[in-house]
């Protein structure tokens, strides 16, 4: 089976510093792969160069079986890559409704849009003639995932989904997380703090230092964060 998603060596950053200092991961169809690690692995930069919005300095990116790197953002999201990136990336100064009919350009129809994602999540059915921006952090969120949703993406980038969440709403989020993937979607999330995705990932990376320095089943993974890169006894196993 041919993977989704592949990083082949990949080295890159910004400008002439490198972040990525020969990255290898793959996500497979309908899996759930958690890249975890500290602040500064750089993670987000991963994340970046899959989404097309950093160009890697050397190595393979491989989407679907086919090398694309150096392809635009936009070439990727037509071919199915979409990110919800750290800080949402909704238009706050739009509603709800507004924010998801931005989503009709690729040829979807708005009712179908809307469907989708108050299906998702029937809060934002209530919430549909509110301006985002002022919601809680929570439904912005929802709001994120909705829009993603909408693309029907092959691949879904996922940036620090549960950054100044509660922990019930964390757990909602991670639930459409676990039913997407369920239904197809390959699905590769960017936590720092592991206990909120490890119980709904199908395999996990660990990432210091611009390298993927392991590569395993969640609950082997929880167990050497917690006692080797996050200093604590804390239990992360997932539950």
């Amino acid at each position: 089976m041919t993977a989704i998603l592949e990083l082949r060596n990949i080295r890159g950053g910004y400008g002439t510093i490198d972040v990525l200092h020969g990255v290898n991961l793959a996500v497979e169809p309908g899996q759930v792969h958690a890249l975890l690690g500290p602040n500064g692995a750089g993670k987000t930069t991963t994340l970046g160069v899959c989404s097309g919005q950093i160009v890697p300095s050397g190595g393979q990116l491989v989407v679907s079986g086919r090398e694309v790197q150096g392809a635009t953002s936009d070439a990727l999201a037509r071919a199915g890559v979409c990110l919800v990136p750290e800080g949402r990336g909704i238009f706050p100064n739009l509603t709800v409704a507004e924010n998801l009919r931005m989503f009709t350009h690729a040829g979807a129809s708005f009712s179908d849009v809307q469907d989708k994602a108050f299906g998702q999540f029937p809060r934002l059915k209530e919430r549909r003639k509110q301006v985002a921006g002022t919601m809680s952090g929570g439904e912005q969120q929802m709001l994120a995932m909705a829009r993603a949703i909408a693309t029907e993406p092959a691949l879904l980038l996922l940036d620090e989904l549960s950054m100044g969440l509660a922990p019930l709403i964390v757990e909602e989020l991670y639930e459409r997380v676990a039913e997407m993937a369920a239904q197809g979607v390959s699905i590769l999330v960017v936590e720092q703090f592991a206990q909120a995705v490890l119980g709904v990932a199908d395999i996990a990376s660990i990432m210091l230092h611009g390298r993927v320095t392991r590569t395993g089943p969640p609950t082997e993974i929880a167990e050497e964060l917690a006692e080797a890169y996050l200093g604590t006894t804390a239990d992360l196993t997932p539950v």
